[in-house]
């Protein structure tokens, strides 16, 4: 079983930017609770997981992915902040890390082991994608209604639908890691 000691000691940068000790504790409750229900057991495990299975990844795990997005929207937020002679909305930055940490979170559900060596989607990633799986999950745990929309609409299921200020940077920074992967699959990217 992975323990929430193991969780902080991953997550240990990104969660030293929440300053809300409560909201910090939230966020390790929600992950350990996921690699729980995912049958996820070590860290080991959780470090080979792919961060997609659209995609060929080319090694990028799922941890690396949480940590890239979270630290992508913290600086997008901070270059708009110094850049900005007058900000026009306000973001919560301790949502935001918060966001980025769980964004992908119902992914402990949706991927599993294939039992070759490799990973497929898992019967619950095929009833509910992980921004649904995700969000319940964080419901479960008392998190509040805009950290939910963070994790509901960073993907597709936000398209069109009113978001907090956090999920549209959360948005963008997970897209950022994901688009020039599918790019280079395709022959698409310039390098």
């Amino acid at each position: 079983m992975i323990t929430s000691k193991e969780i902080e000691s991953i997550f240990a940068v990104q969660l030293g930017k929440i300053k809300d000790d409560e909201l910090r504790s939230q966020v390790v409750k929600i992950w350990v609770a996921g690699c729980e229900r995912g049958g996820w057991d070590s860290i080991d495990e959780l470090k080979k997981i792919p961060f997609t299975l659209l995609t060929d990844t080319k090694g990028v795990s799922f941890i690396e992915h949480t940590i890239a997005v979270t630290e992508g929207a913290l600086a997008l937020a901070q270059a708009q902040i110094e850049a900005y002679k007058k900000m026009p909305y306000r973001f919560d930055l301790d949502r935001l890390a918060a966001g980025g940490l769980l964004h992908d979170v119902g992914k402990l559900m949706e991927i599993e082991r294939d039992g070759k060596g490799g990973y497929h989607k898992s019967h619950s990633g095929k009833c509910a994608r992980h921004p649904i799986s995700g969000a319940l999950l964080a419901a479960e745990s008392g998190a509040d209604e805009e950290l939910l929309n963070t994790i509901i609409c960073h993907a597709k299921e936000g398209d069109g639908r009113p978001q907090v200020p956090e999920t549209v940077l959360i948005h963008q920074a997970d897209f950022a890691t994901f688009d020039p992967l599918v790019m280079l699959s395709k022959g698409l990217l310039i390098e």
